[in-house]
């Protein structure tokens, strides 16, 4: 048995915690706030602060990479945010599916805002929206799409986005970007792995092979099934994650010298297939009731 240690995250560099006065801070230059989660955990990945920071600001929640997540479950959060008074759309930020719902519907969140611009003679004036949201959910990728231009540095990696930058979508909306927002602690395991699992914590922080059993831990509860198709494997049901890992390693030659599992290769290959939806769309997480 390969030596996994049983490895918590938690990551809370130095700039995050500037990233909370930042959002308080440019509060009052907008209108309301987009905030981006990501379909798979929309509550993992979902700061915990943002109802106390953002208070009584109209908000629009979109849920992100949809396209990965299962379509009968995002639904089901749609609904959950539309009974706490939020506007809720489902999309894909890189592909821009369902960004076309994003200008009318911001109409709608801002009806009261664009009504009393009106009243006081200042009809087209633009409506100001911050985006929110923890690294890695897409918000440069919707800021990208929106705006037509890539000013906003785009990369899969945790805390790409650094200073606050305003962008012109056109439509009268204008967006302000913040850096990406992590919980400062997690006080619960599982919403740190959930977050690893995305990648919206940096890898260099996680043993990427503990992680990735974990992982495999977590699916074949929930979608063994989906293991087996894109791995090839079976009879893996009463395995632990690791020997799931070294089951992959093996059915994909991933060996070194002496014949030995590289279970480094094979974590990174786990992790990252998870994280590009190629073993299919699901999602890890519902409405808590």
């Amino acid at each position: 048995m390969p030596d996994f240690q049983k490895q918590y995250v938690q990551w809370f560099p130095g700039h995050m915690a500037k990233t909370r006065r930042l959002i308080k801070e440019s509060l009052n230059l907008v209108d309301g706030v987009v905030e981006i989660v990501d379909a798979r955990i929309p509550y993992s990945s979902s700061n915990p602060e943002i109802d106390d920071l953002i208070k009584n600001k109209p908000r629009i929640i979109l849920l992100n990479k949809s396209d990965v997540a299962d379509p009968k479950a995002t639904k089901i959060w749609i609904d959950h945010y539309k009974s706490r008074g939020f506007y809720a759309l489902s999309v894909d930020c890189r592909s821009g599916k369902g960004l076309n719902q994003f200008i009318p519907e911001c109409k709608k969140a801002l009806s009261r805002v664009i009504d009393k611009n009106e009243a006081k003679g200042m009809a087209g004036k633009p409506i100001r929206l911050m985006v929110v949201g923890i690294p890695n959910t897409g918000k440069s990728s919707f800021i990208n799409r929106m705006a037509g231009k890539n000013k906003a540095v785009v990369a899969d990696r945790a805390g790409v986005t650094r200073n606050n930058q305003w962008f012109n979508c056109g439509n009268g909306i204008e967006l302000l970007d913040t850096p990406g927002v992590l919980w400062p602690k997690f006080d619960d395991p599982e919403v740190g792995d959930k977050l690893a699992f995305i990648g919206s914590v940096k890898d260099e922080v996680t043993d990427l092979e503990s992680l990735s059993c974990r992982l495999l831990d977590v699916l074949n509860k929930t979608h063994p099934e989906m293991i087996e198709e894109r791995y090839k494997i079976s009879d893996f049901e009463d395995l632990q994650g690791w020997e799931i890992l070294e089951l992959i390693g093996k059915k994909r030659g991933f060996l070194i010298k002496g014949g030995e599992i590289n279970y480094e290769r094979a974590a990174a290959i786990v992790c990252d297939e998870f994280r590009g939806g190629k073993l299919g769309r699901l999602s890890l997480e519902l409405p808590q009731k």
